[in-house]
């Protein structure tokens, strides 16, 4: 029984879970959306919403805009992408008090019929 136990393991080992993230939540930045399985969709989407919050705070002042940075770059796999959350999605969303992310159900996959979803960043 799964009782108390949070969060989606995806049948993978912890690195490679958190791996997968970074990467997924990479090129929702680097794309501004991304086809995935449905449960990979739902799991990256706090993470990736928390990166644009982070962002916010960052130039709000509430944090530095160095370690709001930092943080950003810890939960990236590319730094480039650092100055575009930063910049410009944290202006894109300034006024937003959230649920910068949407997933659209697309139905299952060819091959091996899993759920699966497209989750972009909303305009």
């Amino acid at each position: 029984m799964r009782h108390r136990k949070a969060g989606r393991t995806l049948g993978r080992t912890t690195g490679h879970r958190k791996a997968l993230y970074k990467n997924l939540i990479t090129e929702l930045i680097r794309h501004g959306q991304i086809e995935t399985t449905e449960a990979k969709a739902k799991a990256i989407r706090p993470a990736a919403e928390r990166l644009i919050t982070i962002a916010k705070r960052g130039r709000s002042g509430r944090i530095s805009e160095v370690h709001a940075r930092r943080l950003i770059r810890a939960r990236l796999n590319d730094p480039a992408l650092v100055s575009v959350v930063y910049d410009e999605l944290a202006e894109r969303y300034a006024e937003r008090p959230g649920g910068y992310t949407r997933i659209f159900k697309l139905g299952p996959r060819q091959g091996d019929g899993a759920r699966m979803a497209l989750i972009e960043l909303v305009e």
